[in-house]
């Protein structure tokens, strides 16, 4: 059996005919369906709510936060998307093949909420454990049953330990550098 290696070429070929049918699979598919709207709303309400909760006097910090979170959310969803772990039949916007209401708006208002509020290391790591299991094992079921969300080749207690490391991840990684800012001022 031989083997081809493609070309850039090739590559680039099936490249545009895959977005060829993602843009037509998108405006006869998702757009302004049920899933679309939710997305939006996904999307939307999170912020409002968080524009509401946080606590000014520490937004910098907050927000370098969830900047944090964001990046990692996004470069894992884009891994998992790439492996075939996981996939999403529906989009908010066409350009974004990945779930980005919730990278983008749930995920991080989520964890940002729960640093703000859960100062001492101790607090935080339970309410990132409970946190991680709604996530897990009664947000993604949602979006399964919904047609949001595909599990590929992902399980849904994969998702749990992630969840739960990114936290505790970025939040070392913020401690550390308000402790360098503090000491080098």
């Amino acid at each position: 059996m031989s083997y081809h290696n493609p070309t850039f070429d090739e590559i680039k070929k099936v490249d545009h005919e895959l977005s060829e049918l993602r843009k037509q699979y998108f405006y006869h598919h998702d757009l302004f369906s049920f899933q679309w709207w939710l997305l939006l709303v996904i999307a939307v309400i999170p912020w409002i709510i968080w524009c509401r909760l946080v606590d000014k006097s520490k937004l910098r910090e907050i927000l370098l936060f969830g900047s944090i979170i964001s990046i990692i959310v996004v470069l894992l969803d884009d891994t998992g998307g790439e492996l075939g772990l996981w996939s999403y039949p529906y989009q908010l916007i066409r350009l974004m093949p990945r779930l980005h209401p919730v990278d983008f708006a749930v995920l991080p208002v989520c964890h940002m909420l729960i640093y703000q509020y859960f100062r001492s290391w101790k607090s935080f790591v339970i309410a990132n454990v409970m946190m991680s299991a709604v996530f897990s094992f009664v947000a993604e079921p949602l979006l399964v049953w919904l047609h949001i969300y595909d599990l590929d080749k992902w399980k849904y207690i994969y998702s749990f330990p992630v969840y739960i490391a990114k936290a505790l991840l970025v939040k070392w990684i913020v401690e550390m550098i308000i402790r360098k800012s503090k000491q080098s001022a």
